[in-house]
């Protein structure tokens, strides 16, 4: 397939289940960061296209959209989810010229965002309230309702994932949406617009605007239709977004990202460890929130675990998507140069290993081989904060107080994980990691839908995938019948 033959227009917005001309008539450029060339132009939606999709989704919230049950709502997920598996291999071909990943990372997000709709539609028909022992002569009871219209700002590194995990929990608990992606990489979440139509889903019931932060996405935050917003991006827009929610007084739940460190203790599986170690701070050129871009290892085993690192990272090859290499491009020029600024005042660090750039790889990308690095200081700028590019730094600890320190040592707290085989150790430091995930002997567990993620401090709040999700996209309403 290619992206001139998509089935869906690119340079519209979706609302009331219709493309649609944007209110501002006009377009932006979205580029391809494995080449820097014009991939497609978008619309460049605004606070009157906002206004639009809040109105259609508002409607669609008493229209027939309340009146299906919660089976008949997961059926439609359900049959959403199988439209993704037909698109699957077409959906990973845009991923990847759009967000620069590799073609194989980019089909797995196209499997992820279609188990989000089928662990959703499941999980509909399954969220129930409770009976609460009262006084004599009252029967209370609790039950979930739907919060209202949500909307969803979704960022380019993961759309296919992040509105699977977003979108597909405010549908199934009956919510209607505003979905405004990322104007750097939005192509896949236009996609979803098409699909939910084909798959029977009531005119209204998900509107797509894409378009600039600060006009779009600044509009949805502020909308006074708009009854809970789920952003995930940096913390200075995340304030932004926080602050206008708060004028409304909904709730928003906030995925900032982090500085997620892994700790290797001296009785660590090394063999287990390594593909983890190097895969979790390079996976997507390092642009992932719960990216392990801190790996602290005990100083008695911390050389063998460089000299591991290092060779692996030396094997790794950076080129374009649709060679499908270990790593692509960076998303942009800018990103490009974010990385690079940290990596120029990091220049005091020692490069354990660097990764190899493809001969194929054209000088207008944005390609930036990982980069392995060794320091003393945890305060250091590079491991404090968040790069959001393939880098890691390998940083070395005396004992298990000092490791905790060190990992709880940032403003961040979104996932951690322990190398070690001492089974007190690790419920020790489970309990001691300020981090919303633990993982213990593995990183990430392979996704995770079933898994409430979501950060402390400055990595946010609220929790998203599984179950918690569903309860942070419904209002819980207690009924006390007094009946003698």
């Amino acid at each position: 397939m290619r992206l001139q033959n998509l089935w869906y227009p690119t340079d519209k917005v979706f609302i009331d289940g219709q493309w649609q001309a944007s209110a501002s008539g006009k377009t932006l450029d979205l580029f391809d960061p494995s080449t820097g060339a014009v991939l497609a132009k978008i619309a460049r939606g605004n606070a009157d296209d906002i206004d639009r999709a809040t109105a259609s989704a508002n409607a669609a919230l008493s229209g027939p959209w309340s009146r299906l049950s919660a089976a008949e709502r997961g059926r439609l997920m359900l049959r959403l989810s199988n439209l993704i598996l037909e698109r699957a291999d077409d959906l990973a071909i845009i991923e990847a010229h759009d967000v620069g990943k590799p073609l194989k990372q980019a089909r797995a997000d196209a499997l992820a965002m279609a188990r989000y709709f089928e662990f959703y539609g499941g999980a509909a028909d399954k969220v129930m309230g409770e009976t609460i022992p009262y006084l004599d002569g009252y029967t209370v009871y609790t039950m979930r309702e739907p919060i209202g219209v949500t909307g969803h700002i979704v960022p380019w590194n993961y759309p296919m994932q992040i509105l699977g995990r977003s979108v597909g929990a405010a549908l199934a608990m009956g919510n209607c949406t505003v979905l405004k992606p990322a104007e750097q990489a939005c192509l896949t979440a236009l996609a979803l617009g098409s699909l939910a139509s084909e798959a029977g889903f009531p005119d209204g019931v998900l509107n797509i605007v894409p378009g600039l932060g600060d006009e779009a996405g600044a509009a949805l935050s502020a909308h006074p239709d708009i009854h809970h917003i789920s952003f995930t991006g940096s913390v200075a827009t995340g304030r932004l977004v926080q602050t206008a929610a708060a004028q409304n007084v909904i709730p928003a739940t906030l995925e900032l990202g982090g500085k997620s460190p892994q700790l290797v203790f001296e009785d660590a599986d090394l063999e287990q460890a390594l593909p983890f170690l190097v895969n979790a701070g390079v996976q997507n050129a390092g642009q992932t929130c719960s990216a392990s871009s801190r790996i602290l290892v005990a100083r008695s085993i911390f050389d063998q675990v460089a000299a591991l690192m290092a060779a692996r990272y030396a094997a790794l090859k950076t080129g374009p998507a649709m060679e499908d290499l270990d790593i692509g491009p960076l998303i942009s020029s800018t990103q490009q140069a974010i990385v690079a600024g940290f990596l120029e005042r990091g220049a005091d660090l020692e490069i354990l290993a660097k990764g190899q750039l493809s001969e194929t790889a054209d000088q207008g990308g944005y390609y930036q081989p990982p980069v392995l690095l060794k320091g003393d200081d945890p305060a250091h700028e590079l491991a404090q904060d968040e790069i959001f590019g393939p880098v890691q730094l390998l940083l070395p600890f005396e004992d298990e107080d000092e490791a905790l320190a060190i990992a709880n040592g940032t403003k961040y707290g979104l996932v951690a994980s322990i190398w070690s085989k001492d089974g007190a150790r690790q419920m020790r430091l489970a309990r001691g990691l300020r981090s919303g995930q633990v993982f213990i002997n593995n990183y990430g567990a392979g996704g995770g839908v079933e898994l409430p993620f979501g950060g402390v401090g400055h990595s946010g709040h609220g929790r998203e995938k599984g179950f918690e999700a569903l309860y942070g996209f419904s209002s819980l309403k207690t009924v006390a019948a007094l009946h003698g």
